[in-house]
């Protein structure tokens, strides 16, 4: 995406209300451009039954770009040539990520390490040995820089090669204890935020930043972990984009490793060393390995506009329990472009919510 006026424009879409990372793909594949699908943004609210979205003001976005660029980062684009290869693959990849450091890490094979904050010494040991094998190894380790496990994999991995993914503003540090090893990694590999500068790093922030350092990575290890921690959602959407999932096992007299013997119980691999991940995310057959796609091109298609009967019958089928954009094709007997239409005629109305696994519900 190289024209000013669209990069601008399409900031601008993705930092509106009502315009999430599924609504934003979904809106440039149907319009070709951010520029285009802002003009048509009032139309489809209207059809969705509600009012059009609230747009980012424009000296708001220009007071970001210039944030950015003070900081010495830069914006990467859903699109761009240096966005993550592996990223793109995501239905609900970021349409806008900001940036410091070593673009090229995200090329390479990656490798995503995350943990419980309160590990044990134990843990936190074994977490900064086994990065720094994986990184000598040639592997680029990815992390959240939180307290805990992904410390100790971002200070294994420091000395060959890192990405940390944060859940705030790139200029926010948190923990505050870990300014210097944000720096370093920003400096030495790559820090990456999906949030606009200043943004501070609160709880709905995590999974997004979660599905960040699973779509990174070939596969996500998982070194203790309590059950419904943060570091099993990264782990169960690892799974659910195709990535390896890998755990190591605890005892199970501790709590903090139950969800890693969890995940070991449903299917995850075990894994005891350095050896074991590269086994799994290294073919046997060099011919095998998995090329990085080409990015995200825009596919503009003639929309399927949906009349009252279709809005009718599939509004009448959802509800505040999220259900699956699947069933509702099936269940109303529409097409799925026309399904589509309507879903994202909603969203832009502010009456849809989109969750995990592709379900929808009404708000």
């Amino acid at each position: 995406m190289t024209d000013s006026a669209a990069r601008f424009a399409a900031l601008r879409l993705i930092r509106s209300a009502n315009v999430g990372p599924v609504t934003f793909r979904a809106l440039i594949d149907r319009y070709g451009d951010a520029i285009r699908a802002i003009d048509a943004l009032p139309l489809l609210a209207q059809r969705g039954g509600g009012r059009p979205p609230l747009l980012a003001d424009e000296a708001i976005v220009r007071r970001e770009i210039a944030a950015v660029r003070s900081l010495g980062g830069r914006y990467l684009l859903l699109g761009d040539p240096d966005y993550p290869p592996l990223l793109t693959e995501l239905d609900n990849a970021p349409p806008a990520l900001i940036v410091r450091g070593d673009l090229s890490l995200p090329a390479r094979p990656c490798v995503a390490l995350v943990g419980a904050r309160n590990a044990s010494a134990a843990a936190v040991r074994f977490a900064r040995g086994l990065a720094e094998e994986l990184g000598a190894a040639g592997f680029v380790v990815v992390s959240g820089l939180a307290r805990g496990i992904d410390t100790a994999a971002h200070g294994g991995a420091i000395g060959h090669a890192t990405i940390g993914v944060i859940a705030s503003g790139i200029d926010v540090v948190f923990p505050p204890e870990n300014r210097d090893l944000q720096e370093a990694v920003a400096t030495q590999g790559l820090l990456v935020a999906e949030q606009a500068p200043g943004t501070q790093p609160l709880a709905r922030h995590f999974p997004s930043r979660n599905r960040i350092i699973a779509g990174l990575s070939l596969g996500t290890v998982v070194i203790e972990a309590a059950p419904k921690s943060g570091s099993l959602i990264t782990a169960r959407l690892a799974g659910e984009a195709g990535r390896e999932v890998m755990a190591v096992p605890g005892s199970p007299l501790d709590p903090r490793a139950q969800g890693c013997n969890l995940l070991i119980r449903e299917g995850a691999t075990l894994v005891q060393t350095a050896a074991d991940v590269a086994e799994m995310l290294r073919p046997i057959d060099p011919r095998a390995l998995r090329a990085p796609g080409s990015g995200y091109v825009p596919q503009p298609a003639t929309p399927a506009d949906a009349d009252d009967r279709d809005r009718s019958r599939i509004t009448t089928l959802l509800g505040p329990v999220p259900v699956a954009i699947d069933e509702l094709v099936r269940q109303s007997g529409r097409p799925t472009a026309i399904v589509q239409t309507v879903l994202l005629e909603l969203e832009l109305a502010g009456r849809l919510e989109r969750h995990a696994g592709g379900r929808v519900s009404l708000t």
